[in-house]
């Protein structure tokens, strides 16, 4: 039976469940993590009732969590280890991770264990259901402050609002996703890169699956205040023009307090008001117009690096070496980055 989903009008043809499920997890210093996320993969591979593949992308840690990832894909031949060259970023090391994924599914998860591994089951259920995404929506986060809590929902308000209204609330990178679907994602080669918004973009039928985040097993976050906000100017500079016209309004906005003043400097001249002749009107005019350019530059600046650094061609990753790859599986993304670079 067909069903229509509730954003789209996609028609859902059931399916069967996926023969291989890749896990794809970057990661990065996460050495006191291995040991209960292994564990917890286990457990959980146990469960499925299809080939399990675990791929694990090492982002240029400087801890001991490369030799600990070339331990464990030597002693399991489900894993796949990429070790990046250096540290690339989280959604360049997932891209890496997707990239070299092979499941009929692929669900992109942290190595924190936040994400219980048992919301899988039922993200596979939607799966079968004809849903080509189906993502983790938060219900609670255990373990984080009420700061944390706010910024983060503060963070899917203003995306939704500002950047793109298709994107999930309180919904992060932890996903399933069918072939069809990455195939059509790992084609977005953008050196700016977020996977939320890309996912969102493609237009694949989508669910979410509800859930309560717990702590952290182990380890610290990689992504404080600070990082948190360069994410949201990635996010908003790479999937919007908006900052743009933002900046266009402001200058309105200046212009019209610029008229403004004009027009109450022409009325203290004539009706006799108590004024230092010229300067106040001089010094708020110089300083609001100087910062309306200089904002307005600045904002304009950042996409013009952003285009001159795409321009480049360069990879969006370096593999230099990898554990448990097996060597007859095609590398597509780099077949259409040449492509791509050829043109």
């Amino acid at each position: 039976m067909h069903q229509a989903d509730s954003i789209t009008n996609h028609l859902l043809a059931p399916r069967k469940r996926p023969a291989r499920l890749s896990l794809v997890i970057p990661m990065y210093n996460e050495e006191a993590v291995i040991a209960p996320l292994r564990d917890a993969v286990d457990s959980f591979a146990h469960t499925l009732w299809c080939d399990v593949e675990l791929v694990l992308v090492n982002d240029g840690s400087s801890d001991q969590t490369l030799p600990r990832l070339a331990e464990w894909a030597a002693s399991d031949s489900r894993v796949r280890v990429l070790h990046l060259s250096r540290n690339f970023g989280h959604q360049i090391a997932a891209t890496a991770g997707l990239d070299h994924a092979t499941g009929d599914a692929v669900v992109l998860l942290d190595a924190d264990l936040q994400d219980p591994l048992f919301v899988i089951h039922q993200m596979i259920d939607r799966y079968c259901d004809g849903y080509d995404v189906v993502y983790g929506q938060r219900e609670s986060r255990a373990g984080e402050s009420a700061y944390k809590r706010f910024t983060a929902w503060a963070f899917y308000r203003i995306m939704r609002a500002l950047v793109y209204r298709e994107l999930p609330p309180d919904v992060g990178d932890f996903r399933l996703i069918s072939r069809a679907c990455l195939d059509a994602v790992k084609q977005m080669r953008e050196t700016h890169r977020f996977l939320r918004g890309m996912v969102a973009w493609v237009g694949f039928p989508q669910a979410a699956v509800a859930y309560r985040r717990e702590a952290r097993v182990a380890g610290s976050t990689k992504y404080p205040l600070r990082k948190m906000l360069a994410f949201s100017w990635i996010a908003a500079t790479s999937f919007s023009t908006l900052p743009l016209r933002l900046s266009m309004i402001f200058g309105t906005l200046v212009g019209m307090l610029g008229i403004e003043e004009g027009i109450r400097a022409a009325l203290a001249h004539f009706l006799g008001w108590y004024t230092v002749p010229g300067w106040t009107s001089l010094t708020v005019l110089v300083s609001l117009i100087g910062s309306a350019l200089l904002i307005s530059i600045g904002i304009l600046g950042e996409y013009v690096a952003k285009l001159y650094e795409q321009s480049k061609g360069r990879p969006l990753y370096i593999v230099a070496r990898t554990f448990g790859v097996r060597s007859e599986i095609p590398d597509k993304a780099r077949e259409w980055d040449a492509a791509v670079h050829s043109e």
